[in-house]
Formats: structure tokens, sequence, C-alpha cells
């Protein structure tokens, strides 16, 4: 990649080199914690689709040495930076493919887990006049449908499904998750205490007959800043506790 046009930060308290487009859709904190609730193994292996620069998969094998993993990115230019940083950062078993996440090159019941953080602005929203940032955010109907029936079609029995997703499409989600999953999981992301949750963690186990539940969520700010629950996620890479 051609330095001028990306930026190099770090991830987990700089733990993780990360580099990013200077232009487009940058990341916030859900791939963070959405890899902080993929509950991998040490030799499984993990499907993200849409994995943009990698920053998900990064703290995933960061947090869990040994596992294994694949990001599909439609884009093939953040695709590559993904490799790159996949690369950089020394994981060699995490490698990136330029894919279309409804239509994955892989065959079914391949992976242990699967985990996603898919378009979440529907058509009717206001989309980036950058062409990469509405990209990776707008998403035409049906799209969240499209993403999970594949995801699922990816997965092993009692294998696992993690999702980031906006609260306006969670119940969507769970929806098409009831068909084929139990132990839906919710893990609200509070911005504050007292503040409605605009983004949750939604995990569910496939084949699995376990009771649904609603984690207590994580507080991500109070009035110093970041919470030192959101601190352990997202600079000191411990895992989110799932269902």
């Amino acid at each position: 990649m051609i330095d001028n046009e990306t930026s190099m930060g770090g991830l987990l308290g700089g733990r993780i080199s990360y580099r990013q487009f200077r232009a487009g859709h940058r990341n916030g904190f859900e791939p963070v914690l959405m890899a902080a609730l993929v509950p991998a193994k040490a030799g499984e292996l993990v499907l993200e689709a849409g994995t943009g620069a990698g920053a998900a998969l990064l703290c995933l094998a960061a947090r869990v040495p040994g596992v294994r993993g694949i990001g599909v990115e439609n884009n093939a230019a953040l695709a590559g930076l993904a490799a790159q940083n996949f690369a950089e950062n020394g994981f060699m078993d995490i490698r990136a493919v330029n894919g279309d996440a409804t239509a994955l090159p892989f065959p079914a019941h391949t992976f242990q887990h699967v985990t996603a953080n898919p378009p979440w602005f529907g058509t009717h929203n206001t989309p980036s006049p950058d062409a990469a940032r509405a990209l990776a955010h707008h998403a035409p109907q049906g799209t969240l449908a499209a993403w999970v029936v594949e995801l699922l079609r990816m997965l092993r029995d009692k294998g696992t499904i993690t999702l980031a997703l906006p609260a306006a499409t969670y119940a969507e989600a769970v929806s098409l998750l009831r068909l084929y999953c139990g132990g839906i999981t919710l893990l609200p992301l509070w911005p504050r205490v007292g503040v409605k949750a605009k983004m949750i963690l939604v995990q569910a186990q496939k084949g699995s007959r376990r009771p649904d539940s609603v984690l207590p969520g994580l507080v991500l700010h109070d009035e110093s800043g970041i919470t030192q629950e959101a601190e352990r996620v997202l600079r000191e890479g411990a895992a989110l506790a799932g269902g």
C-alpha cells in the first residue's frame, strides 16, 4: 500500500499495529468489541464477513493465540490492506480474501465461528458523499438477511455466530437466527449510563436448544472518558462474557 494513502495506528493499547485508509470508512469500537465476544479457541477456524482492514480478526488473534481466521472483504483494496495488517503483525494463520459476503467461496459447514458487522444504514438514510464510507455503512433492503443466511450456511453445527448491529435492526437478525439457532444472546453497548444503546452485539449457537438471554451489557463512557470495563476490552484485550 502507498504510505500516503494510509495512516498507521494501533489496537488494544498499541499491542497491534493497524493501518487503514485515510479516506473512506474508519473503524470505531464495534469490531474490537465484537471480536471480544467470539468464543474461539486455539486451532479453531473463524470467518469474518466484511472484514475491512482486519481490525476484528487482529484483535481476536491477539487474544487467542493459535486461532485461525479468514476475513472476506468486497473491496479489493481493503482486502489487500487487511492482508498487509495480518502479515505485519505476524499472524500467519489469518488471511484475507476478496469476495462477496452473500456468496462466500467456501464449502458449507466449514467454520466453527462466524462473525460480521454488516452495513447497517437503510436506503432511507442519507448516504455519505464518500463512496467507500457509503458502501461500508449503507445496505439495500434484504442485505442483512442475505448476510445472515450465508453466514449460517458456512457455520458448523454447534458453532457460534456473532454480529454487531444497530439497535434498530437486531430484531430482524434474531428472527433469522431463530430458524437455525438457540441460545440467542444480546449484549447492549450503552454509550453512557441512562442512555439508550445504539449498538447491540448478538450471538447465537447453531443447533442449540439453550434458552435465550440478555446480558448486562457494557457502558462505554462515563464522566472521566472510557469506562474501566470498556478499557479492559478495548486496551487490554479482555474477552466479553457471552451466553
